[in-house]
C-alpha cells in the first residue's frame, strides 16, 4: 500500500510565504532608510540654515539696522507651528506610504534612517 507523501512542516510553508513577499519588503525596507537619511539631512540642512538666519537677524538688530517685534512674530508664528505639529506627521506619513504595498517595511526602513548616525 502507498503511503501519503509527508506533510509539509510550518517552517517549510512560512519560508515559501516568505520567499514570495521577500523582494517587496526589501525594496520597501531599502527605500525606507534612503528616505529617512534623506529627511535627516534636509532636516538638520533647514535648521541650520534658520539658525543662521536668526544670527543674521540678531547681528543687524545689534547695529541698529533693524528692529524686530519679537512678540509679534511669536504671535504669527504660534498658530503654524501648533499646526504643522498636530497635523504634519500623520500627512506625512500618508504622502509616504500612499500606494506602496509594502508599507510596513518602508515605515521600519523610514524610522531606521532617521535614527542612522550617517
Amino acid at each position: 500500500m502507498a503511503s501519503s507523501p509527508p506533510a509539509p512542516s510550518p517552517d517549510a510553508s512560512l519560508t515559501e510565504a516568505l520567499r514570495s513577499v521577500l523582494p517587496d519588503l526589501s525594496v520597501g525596507a531599502l527605500l525606507g532608510f534612503a528616505t529617512g537619511l534623506a529627511l535627516r539631512k534636509v532636516g538638520r540642512l533647514a535648521l541650520t540654515l534658520l539658525g543662521l538666519l536668526f544670527v543674521a537677524v540678531q547681528l543687524l538688530a545689534s547695529w541698529d539696522l533693524l528692529t524686530v517685534n519679537w512678540p509679534r512674530v511669536q504671535a504669527l508664528a504660534d498658530p503654524l507651528l501648533r499646526q504643522g505639529g498636530e497635523a504634519g506627521a500623520p500627512w506625512l506619513g500618508r504622502v509616504l506610504t500612499a500606494n506602496l504595498p509594502f508599507a510596513g517595511a518602508y515605515t521600519a526602513g523610514l524610522l531606521l534612517g532617521l535614527r542612522a548616525r550617517a
